[in-house]
């Protein structure tokens, strides 16, 4: 039997612990100098004389940018985020802006609720003020895709968001983008590393802001962005027949309250409720766990608060608001949480079915979802011989095809399983703040209709097939729990499962090597793609599984996507039931269960 049973529970390393220990105290040391603040000081000697893990993981290594940037737990250290980390991290981009253009530089700065969200974003504008760039900053906290939108409406050569989107509260983190709007892609991410590693300490950052280089902005920000939400509408006739959709929606304490129940509203829905306990931001998330709208439980207000209105909607973004979990009704009456496969797919259904009814439609529009995205999105593209692009994980591959296919080809829309979706070209970045506004206009144009958005689901499954997917995460934290991540890769590479649920494994993709192997032939082709570590199984009925260490969480994420035909809608629990079946089979082969 195939299993990673005995990786997960019982992995032990013997690294060189005497190196290691010598070199956490050489870096910690060093953060005892006058050149940190004296809270910093005694906090670092604290921890060096209890010489304990937290010493180790607070200087084992420094903060690097993965798929969704600089992001990690709040503290002294520099694999900690703090002012100094986010200091030195914003002097090292001014100085790899300042080398990559020429004239006058300016940024956009925006934060969302977590603690110490505003210093940091400050402390931002004032480095890159006192580098000769000039920083348009947010007055207060906005969402991270109004950032995006901002950069190119401003004129801007780059930008920082301070957030550390879904994760739990002692996380904070810190998002750059490019003058596109999208989060920074080769080459700039590893050039941007590599100008970070240059600043020796924060001796080397300028902190002496020049206040007439930081400008701060809000309202006119927010105007010019909900104008151009509202432009990407496609169905207004639908929103004003069913403007009393009744439609619950929660912030989660962060940054959506912004900017959500003022677009819905001026777009025409007039019954638009919010969870007044989550209404406030908060960064500590004091009435959920975890403020991710992924996990069910922290809907749960949103959810009750709907049954007792009623409620044909219920909609959640997580803190920055660049995700949305939705909740609609089935066939029995009853609120039902869908997965963000289930949502990305009908949001590019509706997309393309009202482009196609528009008349927009002209052979030269595309799609895209990441490579742990169903593939139902790209059925229902090119059922329209709409092409649909597959890029790795992280929705700055998305933003990086967006603009290299400008003024070639239009981005109709697409997403990441994640909860992370786009239409058009107004943002450069996932947007709940959009994403909710059309899953509010595609509920309405559903019911104007005579369907619910649960039964489009039903009718896009019994057309292109039933797709139902799942994810299980491992959290290994700290230094050993990055090596228990790597071996677990490293035993999937050198000991490929055989048979998943019945289904002999065929395909081989490893996007580290870029290269996909014909199991049964040995023969090879490339993926096509940029190196990553990501291995993925295909089986000869379909089935997709895949496993990925995360980019910007201690986790390995394993991806599991199943199929099967849905010849008679009256039958759609019991082939979702065999689906669910299905799954649990793989994952007890691979040892997950």
């Amino acid at each position: 039997e195939y299993s990673f049973s005995h990786l997960i529970c019982n992995c032990t390393f013997a690294p060189n612990y005497t190196q290691m220990k010598n070199i956490v105290l050489e870096k910690a040391e060093k953060w005892t100098s006058d050149a940190f603040d004296e809270v910093t000081r005694n906090s670092v000697r604290a921890l060096i004389s209890e010489n304990g893990a937290e010493l180790t993981e607070s200087f084992y290594k420094d903060l690097e940018f993965g798929t969704g940037g600089l992001r990690g737990i709040m503290g002294v250290g520099t694999n900690r985020i703090n002012i100094y980390t986010v200091g030195m991290a914003t002097q090292g981009l001014a100085n790899y802006l300042k080398n990559s253009f020429d004239g006058p530089i300016s940024v956009a700065i925006a934060h969302d609720s977590r603690n110490n969200s505003p210093l940091f974003a400050r402390k931002t504008a004032e480095v890159f003020a006192a580098s000769g760039i000039k920083a348009y900053l947010f007055s207060s906290l906005r969402p991270t895709p109004e950032l995006s939108f901002a950069i190119r409406h401003l004129g801007c050569k780059g930008g920082v968001v301070i957030t550390a989107s879904h994760n739990p509260k002692e996380y904070n983190g810190y998002k750059a983008y490019w003058e596109d709007g999208g989060q920074l892609v080769a080459p700039h991410d590893k050039n941007v590393i590599s100008e970070v590693q240059k600043i020796g300490g924060p001796q080397d950052v300028k902190w002496n802001a020049d206040e007439e280089m930081i400008q701060l902005v809000g309202e006119e920000i927010d105007a010019a962005y909900i104008a151009g939400l509202k432009s990407l509408c496609l169905s207004p006739e639908a929103v004003k027949a069913q403007s009393d959709l009744k439609i619950v929606f929660t912030s989660l304490h962060g940054t959506g309250g912004t900017m959500v129940p003022r677009t819905l509203k001026e777009l025409g829905f007039t019954n638009v409720e919010t969870v007044a306990e989550q209404d406030e931001p908060n960064g500590n998330f004091p009435t959920v766990v975890s403020p991710n709208p992924e996990e069910a439980a922290a809907l749960k207000l949103a959810l009750e608060q709907a049954e007792k209105l009623g409620a044909d909607l219920v909609m959640g973004t997580d803190p920055d608001a660049d995700r949305v979990g939705i909740a609609v009704r089935n066939l029995k009456g009853e609120l039902q949480l869908l997965n963000g496969n289930m949502t990305g797919s009908l949001l590019v259904y509706y997309l393309i079915k009202r482009w196609e009814e528009l008349g927009k439609l002209n052979g030269k529009q595309f799609t895209a979802k990441t490579i742990v995205t169903t593939a139902l999105i790209k059925k229902i593209s090119e059922s329209q011989k709409v092409p649909c692009y597959d890029v790795l994980t992280g929705f700055k591959y998305i933003a990086e095809l967006i603009l290299n296919l400008e003024g070639k080809e239009e981005f109709i829309g697409g997403g990441e399983e994640s909860y992370g979706y786009l239409a058009g070209d107004l943002v450069r970045d996932k947007d709940a703040v959009l994403s909710c506004v059309l899953i509010a206009e595609m509920c309405a144009w559903a019911k104007n209709n005579g369907k619910s958005l649960y039964e489009i689901l039903i009718d896009i499954h019994s057309e292109f097939g039933f797709y139902l997917e799942d994810l299980i995460s491992i959290t290994k934290k700290g230094k050993t729990g990055a090596e228990e991540i790597a071996s677990m890769m490293e035993e999937l590479r050198s000991n490929p499962p055989k048979n998943l649920a019945g289904s002999s494994v065929l395909t081989l993709r490893d996007y580290k090597s870029g290269k996909v192997t014909d199991l049964g032939t040995g023969n090879q082709s490339e993926t096509g793609l940029p190196a990553s570590n990501v291995l993925q199984f295909e089986t000869a009925d379909g089935t997709v599984v895949t496993a990925r260490p995360s980019g910007t969480e201690p986790k390995i994420k394993f991806y599991f996507s199943v199929n099967s035909e849905l010849k008679n809608r009256n039958e759609y629990e019991t082939v979702r039931n065999e689906l669910q079946d299905k799954i649990a089979a793989i994952q007890l082969d691979l040892g997950l269960k």
